[in-house]
């Protein structure tokens, strides 16, 4: 295990979903479920559950979990597909607020990762949409791994692959079993939450200036 130091910090790894980018399944399942709020939340926690897509996100094909989701539930069919045919409409767009903090740290000279939970067939989709992914020296996609947070070797991928110390590094994520995965390996986190929390936890930690 790595042990936190009192290096500076000059490396940041940025999740992705929920805190670069909106991805949200409702945004398709609205349309699904007109006017019934508490059927869609109900089909996507007990059908296309978070587990369920955890799945993917750790590497398994998108047709396999379909076809063994729609064999349990058949009457849902055309539910559960949509959430296959549909899923470029789930990006609803960047985040803005922490784009522009990213684009803070590039021009800080701040060393600039990217570690996130996707499926390695739809994250193409994403890197065709969102210019700034294009900053990170470097992109640890779990689908492609197959492995996904908050398993450490994820974090041990990209500290390996990339070279960084995980003492001078600071790990940024909306889940907090996700932030405590890495600071359990001698990386610091901040927990996501807003654009202006998150600056000034920079700020603290002296990655940014002062506004």
């Amino acid at each position: 295990m790595h042990l936190v130091t009192d290096q500076l910090l000059s490396t940041v790894v940025f999740d992705l979903g929920a805190v670069l980018i909106d991805w949200d399944p409702r945004y398709v399942y609205r349309d699904l479920f007109p006017g019934d709020e508490a059927g869609m939340e109900a089909f996507l926690a007990d059908v296309t559950s978070g587990t369920w897509n955890h799945q993917m996100d750790a590497g398994k094909p998108w047709a396999d979990a379909v076809a063994e989701l729609v064999a349990i539930h058949p009457d849902r069919r055309e539910l559960i597909e949509a959430y296959w045919t549909r899923w470029p409409e789930m990006l609803h767009g960047d985040i803005p607020g922490t784009v522009a903090i990213l684009r803070e740290l590039r021009d800080a000279g701040v060393r600039l990762f990217a570690l996130t939970n996707w499926s390695a067939e739809t994250f193409p989709v994403a890197r065709e949409r969102f210019d700034f992914l294009g900053w990170f020296e470097g992109i640890v996609v779990s689908g492609e791994e197959g492995i996904a947070k908050p398993d450490p070797e994820i974090y041990l991928t990209l500290l390996d692959r990339y070279a960084v110390e995980p003492g001078t590094a600071l790990f940024i994520d909306d889940r907090a079993v996700n932030v405590e995965a890495a600071e359990a390996l001698g990386i610091r986190g901040v927990v996501f939450t807003t654009p202006e929390a998150l600056r000034s936890d920079l700020v603290r930690l002296g990655l940014l200036p002062a506004a």
